[in-house]
Order: structure tokens, then C-alpha cells, then sequence
């Protein structure tokens, strides 16, 4: 019997990585490009961190989360919304995926061509350092989006339903409770930029870089640690971590300045979208940028914005709950290793 529920099991997880394979590219993107990648935020039920603006009237908790998650190890980059615009922008652009104004200017990644009979999205001016900076010019509206199209298989998947309903109708927009991707909400935010992972407290950094330290913008190799992209400002001067065209940073460059939960860039490069409705329509932004000064990357800097808003710095990372699947292959890796065990005894 036991043997026969090793088969079982054995096949399940085979379907489950065969159906991980066939998934579209932005979870096996090609060489040299960043995959979408999850870490997980555990700790749940952990308090939140009283606002660091309480003197000011802000007396908000911040960061506690009821379940374990997932959230995005990095922003989405311009090679993944490519894939995105590939597969639901090609014939046509109904909902405005890429802003024909905003993204082709010069500080966005992506360039589009008319040919025949379908648009081409490229690195822009063929350029492939583009590829693996963060997406900007995207509204939030355009993040649902993507969210809906990661829960729904990607390839020809629906960007209308699916982890959210009612997109641009501010009043009835929502999650749903089965969503498999999603924007984080601040509280989620948060947590994965500040929370000090040392189980369920209420224990938060000042920085995203698992710091109560300022951090400095020196983009050097190996980073040091305690590194983000943001402006240094001083005498009528303007230090960045990385110049022009690009601005932004390659995800992840600061290879040593992650959160303690293992995200990157949760601090400088591009604002980020979280799906908190702030102030009437508006929806909460978080993490400071690239011209930033380092104020704006501290736990106690939120911002909003109209949810049609677009930016050179904004863009924003996903979030999403374990697979049903990984629950799957970790009963299978125990079954198994309960057989090895009992033949070599």
C-alpha cells in the first residue's frame, strides 16, 4: 500500500513541475534574464509598528499580517512586462499596457513597433541593459492587470478577472479571495521591507536593508551592504547611484542590502505600487527612487497617488500565496524520505 502511494504521489508532483514548465516566461525567463521570483514572509499574526509619525497625528499600526505569503524577490523588470505586452498587446492595446507617450520616452525600457499586422516590443534602442531594470509608466491599474494575468496561467489569460474584479472603477474594484497573484497591500508591503524576521514580533528597522542605519547609494562591486539607489543631495548637487540613460538599477545589484526577508530594492530605484486605498481613490506608494532623496526610502515615508497615475519612478513588485502544489511535493519529499529511511535500516 505504501509503496503504491509513493506512485501516486510521485506522479502528482511530476504534473506539478511538468505544469510549473509550461507556464509562460516570466517564471523561466530566458538566459540572462531575472525570472519572477517569490521569498517567503512568514511569522504570521505578528504585531504592527506604531507609525514612525505618531508626534504628527499618524497613530497607524504598520506590518502585521495574519498568514504566511509571498512576495516578488524583486520589481518587475522591463523583460517581464515584455512578455506580458507579447501576449496581450500584440494585435491590439485596448487597455493601455504601454503608454505610447510616457514609454517611449527616454526613460522608459521598451520600445514598440507596428509590423504589418501586430506590434513588436523591444529593449529599448535595442539595448539589452534595459531588460533587468524595473518597469516604469505602469498605473496601477496596469499592476491589477498583470496580477490578473499571472492568476490566470499567463499566455492568452484574462487581465479583466481573476485576483481582482471591476478594474478602474475605483468603488467596486477588489480582490478576490481565491487570488493566487497580487499587489501587495501596504500592511504585506511592509512587513517584507522592515519586519525583523525574528519570529512573531513586533520588531521593525528603520531601513529596507535590514538597517536602522542610513543607508549610503554606492553602487560598487561587491556591495558592502546597507546600499539602495537613491539621490544623495548636498550644495546644489546631485550624487546618483547610477547615471544616465538608465537611472535605475539592474534588480538586485545590491547584492548585500536585502530586507531581512530576502527582497531587494525595497528602498530606492522605483516607487512601488501597494494596493491600500489611502485617501479617497488614491492607492499608497512606497520605497522612494532613484532621485529620491533617502528620507522617502524610511519606514515612515507613504505616499498615494490617483491609481491612473504614471511615472519615470514608479513601478511596483507582486505578491502571492504558496501553490497548492508545493504542499503536494513536500508530503511526496517526506513519504519518500520515510522509505530511503526504513531500507537502509
Amino acid at each position: 500500500m505504501l509503496n503504491n502511494r509513493i506512485v501516486m504521489c510521485l506522479a502528482a508532483a511530476v504534473a506539478v513541475l511538468v505544469g510549473g514548465a509550461a507556464q509562460a516566461d516570466v517564471f523561466n525567463m530566458g538566459p540572462g534574464l531575472t525570472s519572477l521570483q517569490f521569498v517567503t514572509v512568514g511569522n504570521p499574526g505578528n504585531p504592527g509598528e506604531q507609525s514612525r509619525l505618531a508626534a504628527y497625528g499618524d497613530t497607524t499600526y504598520y506590518g502585521s499580517v495574519a498568514d504566511p505569503y509571498l512576495i516578488g524577490k524583486y520589481e518587475v523588470t522591463n523583460a517581464q512586462w515584455r512578455e506580458f505586452l507579447t501576449h496581450k498587446a500584440s494585435a491590439s492595446d485596448p487597455y493601455g499596457l504601454y503608454d505610447v507617450y510616457w514609454m517611449a520616452l527616454s526613460l522608459g525600457g521598451i520600445d514598440r513597433t507596428w509590423s504589418g499586422d501586430h506590434f513588436v516590443y523591444t529593449p529599448k534602442g535595442g539595448d539589452t541593459a534595459w531588460d533587468n531594470r524595473p518597469v516604469n509608466y505602469v498605473t496601477f491599474w496596469d499592476a491589477a492587470r498583470f496580477s490578473n494575468w499571472l492568476h490566470n496561467g499567463q499566455g492568452d489569460g484574462d487581465t479583466e478577472s481573476g485576483a481582482y474584479v471591476n478594474i478602474g472603477n475605483q468603488d467596486t474594484f477588489a480582490r478576490q479571495s481565491g487570488a493566487k497573484y497580487f499587489i501587495p497591500t501596504e500592511n504585506e508591503w511592509y512587513k517584507a521591507a522592515f519586519h525583523k524576521n525574528d519570529g512573531v514580533t513586533g520588531n521593525y528597522f528603520d531601513w529596507p536593508t535590514g538597517s536602522d542605519s542610513v543607508p549610503s547609494n554606492d553602487l560598487i562591486d561587491p556591495d558592502p551592504g546597507n546600499n539602495a539607489n537613491f539621490c544623495i543631495r548636498y550644495d546644489g548637487d546631485y550624487d546618483y547611484s547610477m547615471g544616465g540613460p538608465y537611472w535605475t538599477t539592474v534588480v538586485g545589484d545590491f547584492e548585500n542590502s536585502e530586507s531581512p526577508y530576502n527582497t531587494f530594492d525595497q528602498g530606492g530605484n522605483v516607487w512601488e505600487w501597494n494596493e491600500t486605498a489611502i485617501a479617497g481613490s488614491s492607492r499608497g506608494r512606497r520605497a522612494g527612487d532613484w532621485i529620491s532623496s533617502i528620507s522617502y526610502l524610511a519606514s515612515s515615508w507613504r505616499v498615494s497617488n490617483d491609481p491612473e497615475y504614471v511615472s519615470g519612478s514608479v513601478g511596483f513588485r507582486v505578491a502571492s500565496v504558496p501553490e497548492p502544489g508545493s504542499i503536494t511535493l513536500v508530503v511526496c519529499g517526506a513519504i519518500a524520505g520515510l522509505i530511503w529511511w526504513r531500507r537502509r535500516r
